[in-house]
């Protein structure tokens, strides 16, 4: 017997759907987002609680055991995590989901009787399984517990084929026979596939990827509960993979590549992947006093920010040196790339934290006509999101990105820690115009030297 009957069950799924999609909607603006997390949370917590008094269920204490675990491992890694490392935070989150989703999966073959419903247990055990391995892989990537470059080698997309192949014949065996042997083989050539689809991608690629893997779990999740025969899965699931897949295309396209070249592109070497490469060429470069100078009696200046300030922890002394030129009468803002850092909105949250006005974070769309406005176009941190080889250099693997229009600016600074190119490996040919100095040191540093000589102005 439970204590909730049908129709309440439904209403409070209802609810929860709700919550769910007032959530994503919260999360579309800085402002709304930590409203629209809380939103989600909760909805989440409502889902689990009616689940509970809804369902029989077998085996609570081993439920709840299981619940207070994984409460205890994923409360101080979520509270600790910096902004810099969300994208692998989120990678283990898709790889948790998938695999879960999967792990459903096969124990529901055996109660799965319609070949509808093995057809979509089959789905979930591959798409989770998938899912989980890249998101391992994409872990390890952004960690840095292995190379960022793309790995390839020979026979490589012969292996792809053969695994994927391999794999569509097993899943129409098991939705043939139900066999739970051909489900673990199915579960084993998911998880190779899911390999093999993230060791060739590298670089600025990898979140890209991560939202992908994130639309793969949501539809994992989405046919579990086809198979569970729950509703709120579905939807959940069905929400997951949706804003998944609207995320990947729009980071897709502020790279101004599609999702195929960046999967795909190290066949042909047109994948971003980090480089150690520095350049031999000369650059004219500065001091801190220098550039404060530079600074100080501008009177339109541009921050342009990347993911050197984030790692380097710098927003709050970015912000604090935007109000001290704010106090001279300068006009500051910043300039905000869709792909700044590593993933949409991550640059916007950074700067929020440090209390930086939402109206001073312009979108590039919004920006880039007033970069010729600009007396001072400082970047922090930021190199293939402004470098021109996007729009003059055809054979550039960052060709056709669309980029903050840095150039147009009358005097451009760098803060860079060194000459190492960015993520596509290639060099900023900007840093080597007359109109451009370089100030070289970490972030945070360089930008605390900088305030500390506007404040001696």
């Amino acid at each position: 017997m439970t204590l909730l009957d049908p129709v309440w069950t439904a209403l409070l799924y209802l609810a929860a759907a709700v919550f769910f999609i007032l959530a994503l909607k919260g999360l579309n603006s800085p402002r709304t987002a930590r409203q629209g997390n809380l939103l989600g949370a909760f909805g989440a917590l409502l889902a689990v609680v009616t689940v509970f008094f809804s369902a029989k269920l077998d085996n609570v204490p081993w439920i709840l055991g299981a619940i207070a675990v994984g409460t205890a491992v994923a409360a101080p890694v979520a509270r600790r995590v910096q902004m810099t490392q969300m994208p692998q935070l989120v990678a283990l989150f898709n790889g948790v989901g998938g695999g879960a989703a999967a792990l459903v999966a096969l124990l529901e073959l055996g109660h799965a009787e319609e070949s509808w419903v093995r057809l979509a247990v089959v789905f979930t055990l591959l798409v989770g399984a998938v899912s989980f391995a890249g998101s391992a892989i994409t872990f390890a990537k952004l960690q840095e517990l292995m190379t960022t470059r793309p790995i390839v080698f020979p026979g490589l997309p012969v292996l792809m084929a053969a695994v994927l192949i391999a794999a569509l014949g097993a899943a129409t065996a098991v939705v043939l026979t139900g066999s739970l042997a051909l489900a673990l083989i199915l579960m084993v050539l998911g998880l190779a596939a899911g390999v093999l689809l993230v060791l060739p991608v590298g670089g600025a690629d990898v979140p890209i990827v991560i939202s992908l893997l994130n639309a793969f779990t949501g539809l994992a999740v989405a046919a579990s509960g086809l198979v569970l025969g729950n509703v709120l899965l579905l939807v959940a699931g069905t929400l997951v993979g949706a804003s998944g897949t609207i995320l990947t295309r729009a980071m897709a396209a502020a790279m101004g590549r599609s999702v195929a070249g960046i999967l795909f592109g190290a066949f042909r070497g047109g994948s971003t992947a980090g480089s150690t490469t520095a350049s031999d060429r000369p650059v004219r470069s500065s001091s801190a006093e220098d550039v404060a100078v530079l600074l100080g009696y501008a009177q339109r200046v541009i921050i342009v920010p990347g993911y050197g300030l984030a790692v380097a922890q710098g927003q709050h002394t970015a912000a604090e040196l935007a109000q001290a030129l704010e106090a001279r009468g300068i006009q500051v803002d910043f300039a905000i790339h869709p792909v700044a850092g590593r993933m949409p909105g991550h640059m916007n949250v950074l700067l929020a934290e440090a209390n930086v006005p939402y109206e001073s974070l312009k979108e590039m769309g919004e920006i880039n006509s007033e970069f010729r406005t600009a007396d001072v176009a400082l970047v922090v941190g930021a190199n293939d999101v402004v470098n021109p080889a996007a729009k003059t250099s055809s054979g550039s693997p960052i060709y056709g990105m669309p980029i903050l229009e840095v150039a147009d600016a009358r005097q451009v600074v760098f803060l860079k820690r060194s000459m190492r190119p960015g993520f596509a490996g290639i060099e900023n040919d900007l840093m080597f115009e007359p109109q451009t100095t370089l100030l070289f040191g970490d972030a945070k540093e360089s930008l605390t030297k900088v305030l500390g000589a506007v404040k001696g102005l």
